[in-house]
């Protein structure tokens, strides 16, 4: 739990009673201009005699408590020097502004704490967008300048060991919930540093929970439990925000609990649940333009760490070569995650990372690589209405002169679309057998 989690319950502590600041007014747009460049002034008050007080580097060290006096002594010294007047909801706002400024994410803190919300998208100081239910939706919440958006970034990346700045104006992060996070700015952002947040805060490791939602059946559940059991190598597939990383994260939880698992990314965002398991995340260069580490140097390593199950976040470069290697020789049950539009499409982009790592492979040798070392292919898309389904699950079943053969199990047949603009469509199974149904059936599963 971080710094802004504590002082929350510390203060929700002290303050039960007091009614939320985060509720709406009824006031008209010149209101909340100067409502806003009010609480502007007097939180930059407050934060300059709190950090009078406490070093800004040693926030964190101060402890929850010790910092929410000193915001509350600051608080009633400002007022009484400015002689203002402020009810309770204003005090109690005024309170959290200046926590989420000093030790949060500023003005996105409210969002964060919105479990609906899937995506945050700011596009400069001025406008920020959020994704809920697959839509996009304008909100009110703005940060006071470039400035001010560049230190709630640069907190971001500093916790995690990177950074941002002209000559690396762009990064990839994550927060403590293991959303991730991308930024860029100046001089590649035109119109203003832009932050994007993918958060993952918001759904656990429960595939029930898609079930529900409609993302795909207990049948297909079944099924890919089993294959998980029986220790299949799986590529799941699909479009940027599709889910990979969540189907990711639920088939990871099929794992049993006694394996020895690692897991290697560009930024950590998956969240396994068993108890043995080493997260690995690679580095990019430092301001010399060295200290770098990919996540092919990863893999190299990981290879002499007796890993049961390699779990990559997503392959997308020459650590490809790596990764075939290891789930055709004796690291099976892997699973990793790719950027593909139908089942197929992945294997074309397993073809054309293996030519772009720099090693001369013959096509036909190409092929049988792949063959030797995936066995499943879970493919995942993003509809018009914002659903996300489980559209195919497909398995290799070998490869005829240069053709690598594939058989649908499952797949979602779209059928139609409503007035209202939803999706209309069904699961169905093909109706055959898988080619791994015997081992399946060895690993105690019966399907």
């Amino acid at each position: 739990m971080g710094l802004i989690d504590r002082l929350r319950e510390v203060k929700s502590e002290g303050s039960r009673n007091e009614p939320s600041f985060l509720r709406h007014t009824s006031l008209n747009g010149a209101q909340v201009s100067a409502e806003r460049e009010l609480f502007d002034y007097l939180k930059e008050q407050v934060q300059d005699r709190v950090f009078q007080q406490t070093d800004p580097a040693k926030l964190e060290e101060a402890g929850p408590t010790h910092l929410l006096s000193q915001i509350t002594e600051a608080i009633n010294d400002v007022i009484t020097e400015e002689k203002l007047l402020l009810t309770n909801i204003d005090r109690e706002r005024l309170v959290q502004l200046t926590i989420d400024d000093m030790v949060g994410l500023g003005p996105l803190e409210p969002l964060l704490q919105d479990n609906e919300i899937s995506d945050i998208l700011v596009n400069g100081y001025a406008e920020t967008y959020v994704e809920r239910h697959g839509k996009l939706f304008k909100t009110n919440v703005r940060f006071h300048d470039d400035q001010h958006l560049l230190r709630v970034i640069n907190r971001i990346v500093g916790r995690v060991g990177r950074r941002i700045d002209e000559s690396s104006p762009m990064v990839d992060a994550r927060l403590p919930d293991g959303s991730r996070v991308n930024a860029i700015i100046g001089p590649l952002a035109i119109d203003g540093p832009a932050l994007c947040i993918r958060r993952f805060g918001a759904f656990g490791s429960d595939i029930s929970q898609l079930v529900q939602l409609g993302t795909l059946t207990s049948e297909m559940v079944a099924f890919l439990r089993a294959a998980v059991g029986s220790r299949l190598n799986i590529l799941i597939g699909g479009g940027t925000g599709s889910g990979k990383t969540t189907i990711l994260n639920c088939l990871s939880s099929f794992i049993p609990d006694g394996e020895r698992i690692i897991t290697i990314e560009d930024a950590a965002e998956l969240r396994l649940q068993q108890p043995h398991v080493l997260r690995l995340e690679s580095r990019p260069p430092n301001i010399e333009g060295k200290g770098e580490v990919t996540q092919r140097d990863l893999f190299k390593n990981t290879l002499r760490m007796r890993p049961d199950r390699i779990i990559v976040g997503e392959v997308r470069g020459a650590e490809v070569l790596d990764m075939l290697q290891a789930m055709s020789t004796g690291h099976d049950g892997s699973m990793a995650t790719i950027h593909a539009n139908t089942p197929r499409d992945a294997l074309s982009r397993l073809e054309m990372m293996m030519l772009l790592s720099g090693i001369s492979i013959p096509e036909h040798a190409m092929r049988q690589y792949i063959v030797s070392a995936i066995n499943l292919f879970v493919h995942v898309n993003r509809f018009s209405d914002g659903t996300r389904k489980v559209v195919k699950i497909s398995e290799i079943t070998g490869m005829e002169s240069d053709i690598i053969l594939m058989q649908d199990l499952f797949e979602f047949v779209h059928t139609g679309i409503t007035s209202g603009g939803k999706i209309v469509g069904e699961f169905r199974s093909t109706g055959l057998r898988s080619k791994y149904a015997d081992k399946m059936a060895a690993a105690g599963y019966q399907l």
